[in-house]
């Protein structure tokens, strides 16, 4: 077993290996750029190396800083993580003529799998089940046409080389087919340096369900069951889950059968994910081989009870698999869902930024939380800006659901915009809910993007009554002040008026008991009595407690003299004032928010990269404006309207905050 270990990576993976290693009793080295000096990878290792400049490709991507830093440090084996370089045929080349172990499969696994048309022909080779298709190469735009007739449309066109959805264009005839291929070849030519394409039939209300797959490259192979992971984003996984609700034995296992073969076929040494595409008749088809860990993997262990990192080391270290395919047992029931620094009102554009307050839902047996960031910590602009990755596990799915909605209520975030609200709609949707999952999911039901009314209905009772409960606390605290003047007393007051919404709602909050240790209070709201129980203490920024027997937990910021109240994802402003502050409130004017139609304004924190126009030019609707990068990607902004430029309000090179003044028309 090896005594030191380098992982090549950051963020929350990097955090997951060096807890398997640290139960292992092997001794971490962290590799960090200069925008990860402090960060919580750095902190959690036992030593930490330099690898240079904040963009990934002047640090975490420069194979010969990391070879030198395992000499540096003395550690006999890498892990990779995903991304970066995990799936790098030279990486590993590098690493063995250091005479360094790699965990991970050979060179020769990651170059074959790693490109989409030789590793399909090897799985039609392997007896794995391919979807119908050409791999040959394509001359031009009319060969692409008629090879999609002949395979019978709709069509997907895509690059050899994508990934994250890029170079990947859906073909209903010839028009689109030819229009497709050049798009897809352009778009694979400029991310890729590789212009390859291939067509394959496209398969209609598909799901994306994988296999874990297992090898020790001395004969051992097993598959660890599957992941369903058809929620998804712009061909980005929201959320995953262990096993599929749509599976049934005999697929499962033919799906898991051909999945070894494959991973046979190629000598496979590690862990490794085989993709399928499947569809409503249970029909599967291989999609691609993923060498590595897969970002997923945490629900496969919480069903499996199987550590994956810690079996990836032991068969990097030369052990053989000692669990064999009837070893295999899952057990009830794992959700992930990736938390992520974006702001799902606003096109889940990036947010970046310090973290002011975080504050995870507490780890158990049925709660996991993935992460690698912390309260002071800060999201940067120069990689994903995943915040964690939130599992939930239950003896079922329904129960698996439940908790993860009782764990996104948990989940305190503040510093920085996130996704929780977008994760908590998902889970309460009803056809997540009954399991009707395809890879067009949020497409269909979010067709024009996320909005508040798409969150899931609250009971403004419930809400009443706990805004009505912490003011009371508040009153009840403060009127026992020491210091008074001789004689000042003040009243305990039972009756307010909560305003919420735009109405105003009388209340009555009386303190109750039914033990010496145990305070709750009744709340009347119009005529119905609430009984609310709660540990609650002034100043905690999660409400936990019971109303009317059902369990609630509620996020508490007080702003002003109202408070936030946070549910469900769904956010209230309410205010808890006497009856005389009431009627006052009821008389005073709504202010209405500024006029911003006449600026142009930054949809996000970021770099103005350029500005295309200048004062006193008259621009058309459609017409670029401005250039906004973040996480490094390039966002064109667009006039919305014919007009013209009265002034520039930021020069290029700037950097932005949301909401900032880019330029004014006139």
């Amino acid at each position: 077993m090896f005594s030191k270990i380098l992982i090549a990576n950051r963020g929350e993976i990097a955090c997951r290996v060096i807890r398997t290693c640290r139960r292992l009793g092997i001794k971490t080295v962290a590799v960090y750029s200069d925008a990860d000096r402090t960060a919580l990878h750095v902190e959690m290792a036992d030593e930490a190396v330099h690898v240079g400049p904040a963009p990934s490709a002047q640090s975490y991507l420069q194979i010969e800083r990391i070879v030198e830093a395992c000499r540096k440090t003395g550690a006999q084996a890498v892990h990779p993580g995903y991304g970066f370089l995990s799936e790098k045929q030279e990486f590993q080349k590098a690493l063995a003529a250091a005479g360094i172990a790699f965990i991970g499969p050979d060179a020769h696994a990651i170059h074959a799998m790693g490109d989409k048309i030789e590793s399909k022909k090897l799985a039609k080779e392997a007896g794995v089940s391919t979807v119908p298709g050409y791999l040959g190469v394509i001359a031009d735009a009319d060969e692409a046409a008629a090879i999609a007739r002949d395979i019978g449309y709709p069509v997907m066109i895509k690059a050899s080389a994508g990934g994250g959805g890029k170079g990947m264009r859906v073909a209903w005839n010839d028009a689109e087919a030819r229009e497709g291929f050049v798009s897809a070849q352009n778009e694979a030519r400029s991310s890729f340096a590789d212009d390859r394409v291939f067509i394959e039939k496209y398969v209609q209300q598909p799901r994306h369900i994988e296999i874990q797959v297992l090898a020790d490259g001395q004969g051992n192979a097993v598959y660890l069951g599957e992941r369903e992971c058809s929620i998804q984003r712009r061909h980005q996984k929201v959320i995953e889950e262990a096993p599929s609700p749509f599976l049934d034995a005999a697929t499962r296992k033919a799906m898991g059968e051909q999945a070894v073969a494959l991973a046979r076929a190629v000598d496979y040494k590690s862990a490794g994910t085989v993709e399928f595409i499947v569809d409503a008749a249970r029909n599967f088809y291989f999609l691609e081989m993923n060498t590595r860990l897969q970002v997923e993997h945490p629900v496969t262990e919480l069903v499996t009870g199987l550590d994956l990192v810690e079996l990836m080391i032991r068969i990097a270290a030369g052990e053989p698999l000692t669990i064999r395919q009837e070893d295999v047992r899952l057990h009830g029931w794992a959700i992930e869902a990736r938390v992520y620094a974006e702001d799902p009102f606003r096109n889940f554009l990036p947010s970046t930024g310090r973290l002011t307050h975080y504050v995870p839902p507490a780890e158990d047996p049925h709660v996991r939380v993935d992460t690698g960031v912390y309260e002071g910590g800060e999201i940067s602009m120069y990689y994903d800006p995943m915040i964690a990755k939130l599992c939930t596990w239950g003896s079922t799915r329904d129960s698996a659901i439940q908790r993860m909605r009782e764990a996104l209520d948990q989940y305190y975030i503040r510093g920085v915009s996130h996704n929780i609200p977008f994760l908590a709609s998902l889970m309460a949707h009803p056809r997540f809910v009954e399991g009707r999952l395809t890879t067009n999911f949020i497409a269909e039901e979010y067709p024009d993007g996320f909005h508040a009314a798409d969150l899931p209905p609250e009971d403004p009772a419930n809400l009443i009554a706990i805004a009505a409960v912490i003011h009371r606390c508040l009153n009840d605290r403060n009127i026992q002040i020491s210091g008074k003047m001789p004689g000042a007393k003040a009243a305990v007051r039972s009756d307010w008026v909560v305003a919420l919404d735009g109405a105003q709602h009388p209340v009555h909050v009386e303190p109750t008991t039914d033990s010496p240790r145990r305070i709750g209070y009744l709340v009347d709201i119009a005529g119905k009595h609430h009984a609310v129980w709660s540990d609650w203490q002034i100043g905690e920024p999660l409400f936990r407690g019971t109303i009317n027997g059902h369990h609630v937990c509620m996020q508490i910021d007080r702003i002003g003299i109202g408070y936030r109240l946070i549910h469900n994802g769904a956010q209230a402003v309410v205010k808890v004032l006497t009856p005389r502050a009431a009627r006052f409130d009821a008389l005073m004017p709504v202010k209405a928010p500024p006029d911003m139609s006449k600026f142009l304004l930054s949809p996000m924190p970021g770099l103005l990269v350029s500005v295309a126009v200048a004062e006193g030019q008259e621009v058309k609707s459609g017409e670029v404006l401005a250039v906004v990068e973040a996480m490094k990607m390039e966002n064109v902004l667009r006039a919305s309207q014919d007009g013209t430029v009265a002034k520039i309000h930021a020069a290029a090179g700037s950097s932005l905050a949301v909401d900032q003044k880019i330029l004014e028309f006139a």
